[in-house]
């Protein structure tokens, strides 16, 4: 019999230990030995959890605990998870975690501290959607040309409604807060952290880059408005919040951003909550994993999946090289990264307006590809939308700062970023 204690017995924690009770037998029959909880820590020990198990407000009580083999982290935070996984893996017991915070900072630290002892982590990335045993095992063989996901289901909510339904973003975001996909302060999601983090975990196992949240561009999706998706869909485009990482000639390319992406890709088809991952392998071309990227069962099936395998005795180095990936790979600063940009503008309507806007780009090596004037509520003022060709994000920062100079251009300039 294999004992399981859980830090954080939470909406995840809670069905961890549900589903290891109730779908005892199967579990047993995939692990070749039975696996139980024993013990949970949370700090309001007054709240039920609705589990038949043991519970202490004191963590170290079930990281110390002589009846607990693996230890279960979905407390959530960074420095105090950190501290008790630390403890748990100088002690030689295997932890699972969900904590993708906690990863995105402390992720090479851990494996070092883990050395031959277990550390798994599949539900940190996209909830129940085997991510993560995908790109460590099932793809070993390629070398990982790209990846681009949707990993926050509460932004790609917010994104279809806004596309489907014509909804505004304050309209589509208190709906998306009193239906409980996004906090009362939405920030960590419909900024971008929450892919963020995500996509700095998946980076470590495709490229081998050692990345913190400050290094990458995040950006989220609190400027696009019904004129973007209007756009978007004249253009052939769909709008969504992407996790980007790509190798390039130079090094590796990590962002995520709203993004352009075409209306006929597998991912621009991926609505509502759900999540989606795309991988480009040089051996096996594009992989495609689909599925929900949060909640209590879906999660808690990953997590179980992860405490399986280790009772299997497939355990393996955590971040999937076991000699150090040596590939002289680097990760790109914010303005190497070249791409093709959509531009939204508020301008005086007069002549000449037009030509001063083209020049300012072309004096930043920008040209542009397709245009469109469209009528703005006040009446001496028009919207220009336009695309550009392929440029470096050095030059359109630089071009966007001039633009705003110029006295008939308004300074809330949007831009989106294309991938085709």
């Amino acid at each position: 019999m294999v004992k399981v204690g859980i830090l954080g017995v939470g909406t995840v924690g809670a069905s961890v230990a549900k589903i290891l009770l109730e779908n005892a037998d199967i579990i047993e029959a995939r692990a070749g030995k039975k696996i139980v909880p024993v013990l949970g820590a949370v700090k309001d020990l007054s709240k039920d959890r609705g589990v038949p198990i043991p519970l202490t407000d004191d963590p170290v009580e079930v990281i110390e605990s002589a009846d607990v083999d693996i230890v279960v982290e979905l407390m959530g935070g960074v420095e105090e998870p950190y501290a008790l996984v630390k403890k748990a893996l100088e002690a030689g017991k295997p932890v699972v975690t969900a904590n993708k915070a906690l990863l995105a900072y402390h992720r090479y630290e851990l494996q070092e501290i883990a050395g031959n002892t277990p550390l798994f982590y599949e539900a940190s990335v996209a909830g129940g959607i085997p991510i993560i045993g995908a790109l460590r095992n099932g793809l070993s063989a390629n070398h990982i040309e790209s990846i681009k996901g949707i990993m926050n289901g509460t932004c790609n909510y917010m994104l279809t409604k806004m596309i489907q339904e014509g909804a505004d973003y304050d309209e589509v975001l208190k709906e998306a807060q009193e239906l409980g996909y996004a906090e009362a302060d939405p920030t960590f999601d419909v900024g971008g952290f929450d892919a963020a983090h995500k996509l700095l975990i998946l980076g470590s196992i495709a490229y081998g880059i050692d990345a913190k949240p400050e290094d990458i561009v995040i950006e989220g999706i609190e400027e696009i408005s019904q004129t973007d998706v209007e756009f978007a869909r004249e253009f052939g485009y769909e709008i969504k919040l992407l996790g980007i990482a790509k190798k390039v000639e130079t090094g590796v390319e990590m962002r995520v951003h709203a993004t352009m992406i075409p209306a006929s890709s597998m991912i621009a088809k991926v609505d509502g909550v759900m999540n989606a991952v795309s991988v480009v392998g040089d051996r096996v071309g594009e992989t495609m994993f689909y599925g929900p990227g949060a909640g209590g069962d879906a999660t808690a099936s990953a997590v179980i999946a992860d405490i399986v395998e280790i009772v299997r005795g497939n355990t393996g180095p955590m971040l999937g090289y076991k000699k150090g990936l040596e590939s002289g790979l680097r990760l790109l600063a914010p303005d190497e990264i070249e791409t093709q940009y959509y531009l939204k503008l508020k301008v005086l309507d007069r002549p000449g307006v037009l030509s001063a806007v083209s020049r300012v780009l072309g004096e930043h090596s920008i040209s542009i590809e397709s245009l469109l004037q469209k009528p703005s509520r006040l009446a001496d003022r028009v919207r220009l939308l336009l695309t550009t060709h392929r440029c470096s994000e050095r030059e359109m920062r630089q071009a966007l700062q001039a633009l705003k100079a110029l006295d008939a251009v308004d300074e809330s300039i949007t831009m989106i970023r294309i991938e085709k």
